[in-house]
């Protein structure tokens, strides 16, 4: 990866910070007694040399699709090869839970499958806790995605190819309108109840077509992912097999299914045995009612509401008790933070047949100053973090390794970090009229020293973006200021908006990542030296999300996605009723012009066509951006500190690495010794 390069007092930093950040351990570390490595029983099938009309994909990926041509290869662990945690080994024994065995589906998910660009995998042993750290209450990032599962899977989250998980294969017609998925026969939630698609058909039927529980589906359940687009049909085969069908062609549903939007099976896979208790169509009144009451909720969908946990919510203390397919779950909560257990039902082994995780429990504990997690981070108090490091930390986190038992590895950040934006359907007339002159935007981003916030913000682990014209230039951003007639300028030097009032761009901020302040600190100054006024004030993540709904910010700092499936365009903060209205249908929001109304359906387009056209559709939307400059990206290509106990295995430390996707590896943890 190219990243900028310059001399002086960054580079000793970098060079600090780097110090030590080897390749992963070549070793394996020696397994407990009841870790009993044996042979994979691997079978491969032979190329089909016939054209074939459906690519079939079953459990490992694809190695290689040439049309005619589908290689597949399967692995299988024999069940005698079994093994489980000796926590869990001591409850079977106790009679209080079913052997491994009984326990696993018929072909557990071997996890073994990241990129060795991503993982130099190696099998662990049971034990411990993994300690992590949190600054929200009743929400941990890091726990958030350790444990989010997807229907099917994309290695390393690279998107370059798409595996079972959940469900053990599935297949797609020619015309890529018909997905068919095999869930694993003999899955089980965390509470032993049987994984059907009795759970699919609930999820499609009684929560997603029930317009007292759903107002619409959304728009990635839709053809075409867009608003206008018809609802997807689920149909059942049998108890194991289902089939999602759009009436057109949408060659990237697996990627969607499998990562886009950090998707979990929660949407089209729900625990029906558990939620029957609280929907009319299955409970009597009496007993809605009565939990209705005791929830003290105002009606039966504000009840189901609750009930009902989502991945994005696994964190709450409503998931107490919820069955779930995650490998550890919500086991205590309090104002000190969570416990989570690792679940006894969890469907992936790894090659030598022990069931994951490895680790026994994750504690997060909620610490509402950031310095002091800072304090606790360079103390050893944390055993993952991949949230909270700062930048500007980095010398100290190398300097204290030692101590604190940890190591400091710089892996790629999958978002754009710190980008700018602009609302252009605030509601202020003036704004409005002054935003969405593309010659404005462009004049701002000439003022945009993207060198200083690289060095000054980042230290230098980043790189110029393709999402933007990079060239700083003030005299041609002050030219284009003077021709689109903002000439005129008050006494203090501040450039005359068309009412003749002095036009100033007011930034609002959140401070969801800690490198929002510095960049907004630069920014101001490099705006306000073209005569553009320019201020910023930081105000509460929760106002900030309140006001950003309300289309009430005109101004604020956030990131993109930048991993090209997720088609990170950010329209949410740039222009929120124009989003509103494509997601709707036209039904909600205000009308875009065409120029916008073609941007968001390529970015559609990116999910809907097979993954080496969505890769082109997602460089022509940058394309796109950096033409009419929708939004600022100051720079790409970021990396991103990562703090983990220097004891803890399967962590990747290669700088090619994406350190959230080092996150969905976490069940393959494990403590050294």
């Amino acid at each position: 990866m190219a990243i900028n390069k310059r001399l002086g007092r960054r580079d000793f930093l970098r060079l600090a910070a780097m110090t030590a950040v080897g390749a992963v351990a070549a070793s394996c570390a020696q397994p407990t007694p009841q870790v009993v490595e044996k042979p994979v029983t691997v079978v491969v099938e032979k190329p089909v040399e016939k054209v074939v009309k459906e690519t079939v994909v079953v459990e490992k990926p694809v190695e290689k699709v040439v049309k005619e041509t589908v290689i597949v290869e399967k692995e299988v662990v024999p069940p005698s090869q079994l093994r489980e945690a000796p926590m869990l080994a001591e409850l079977v024994a106790a009679g209080k839970l079913p052997p491994v065995q009984e326990r696993l589906p018929l072909k557990p998910k071997v996890s073994n499958e990241m990129p060795p660009s991503q993982l130099a995998f190696q099998v662990g042993r049971y034990g411990g806790t993994i300690r992590t750290l949190t600054s929200s209450a009743n929400w941990d990032t890091d726990i958030f995605v350790m444990c989010n599962e997807p229907l099917i899977n994309t290695p390393g989250i690279l998107g370059e190819e798409i595996t079972g998980n959940i469900c053990d294969s599935f297949e797609v017609n020619a015309a890529q309108t018909e997905f068919t998925f095999h869930l694993r026969e003999g899955l089980k939630w965390s509470d032993g109840e049987p994984v059907t698609t009795e759970d699919v058909m609930f999820a499609y039927e009684d929560v997603m077509m029930n317009t007292e529980l759903t107002a619409r589906p959304p728009t990635w359940l839709r053809s075409g992912n867009k608003g206008t687009g018809t609802p997807y049909k689920v149909t059942a085969k049998d108890d194991y097999t289902f089939t999602v069908t759009f009436d057109q062609p949408y060659g990237g549903f697996l990627l969607v299914v499998a990562i886009s939007g950090w998707r979990s099976y929660v949407e089209l896979l729900k625990p029906a045995h558990y939620l029957k208790k609280f929907h009319t169509k299955y409970a009597s009144k009496a007993e809605i009612d009565a939990a209705i009451k005791e929830a003290n909720v105002e009606g039966w969908p504000q009840l189901f509401a609750l009930k009902d946990v989502t991945n994005w919510e696994m964190t709450y203390p409503p998931a107490l008790g919820f069955p779930s397919l995650y490998p550890w779950i919500l086991k205590e909560t309090s104002q000190q933070g969570q416990i989570y257990e690792r679940n006894p039902y969890y469907f992936k082994v790894d090659t030598a047949g022990n069931q994951l995780p490895y680790v026994d429990y994750l504690d997060s504990a909620y610490v509402a100053d950031t310095e002091v997690i800072q304090m606790k981070i360079l103390a050893g108090e944390t055993d993952f973090s991949r949230s909270h490091p700062k930048f500007v930390k980095l010398p100290l986190y190398k300097e204290n390794e030692a101590k604190g038992g940890y190591k400091t590895a710089m892996l790629q950040f999958h978002a754009t970090s710190i980008d700018l934006f602009l609302n252009l359907t605030h509601p202020d007339p003036v704004w409005r009229e002054v935003v969405r002159n593309p010659d404005f935007r462009r004049a701002l981003n000439f003022a945009l020293d993207r060198d200083e916030i690289i060095d000054a913000v980042l230290y230098g682990y980043a790189s110029l973006p393709d999402f933007n014209p990079p060239e700083y230039n003030v005299d041609k951003a002050n030219k284009l200021l003077d021709s689109i007639g903002m000439d005129k300028r008050s006494a203090d030097g501040y450039r005359l908006g068309p009412d003749g009032q002095v036009f100033e761009i007011p930034f609002e901020t959140g401070v969801q990542r800690v490198d929002m302040v510095p960049t907004l600190e630069l920014v101001v100054q490099f705006w306000e030296k073209v005569g553009i006024r320019t201020t910023m004030k930081t105000i509460d993540g929760s106002l900030w999300t309140q006001r950003s709904a309300a289309n009430e910010l005109k101004a604020t700092i956030y990131w993109l996605e930048a991993l090209w499936y997720q088609g990170g365009l950010g329209i949410n903060l740039w222009a929120p009723l124009w989003d509103q209205w494509w997601n709707s249908g036209g039904a909600e929001g205000e009308e875009p012009p065409q120029d916008v109304k073609d941007v968001l359906a390529v970015r559609a387009s990116i999910n809907t066509l097979p993954p080496s056209e969505g890769i082109k559709a997602y460089a022509k939307m940058k394309a796109m951006v950096a033409d009419q400059l929708y939004f600022y990206v100051p720079v790409e290509k970021v990396l991103q500190p990562l703090i983990f106990n220097a004891r803890l295995g399967n962590v990747s430390e290669s700088p090619d690495a994406i350190a959230i996707g080092v996150n969905f590896s976490a069940e393959q943890f494990y403590y050294k010794s």
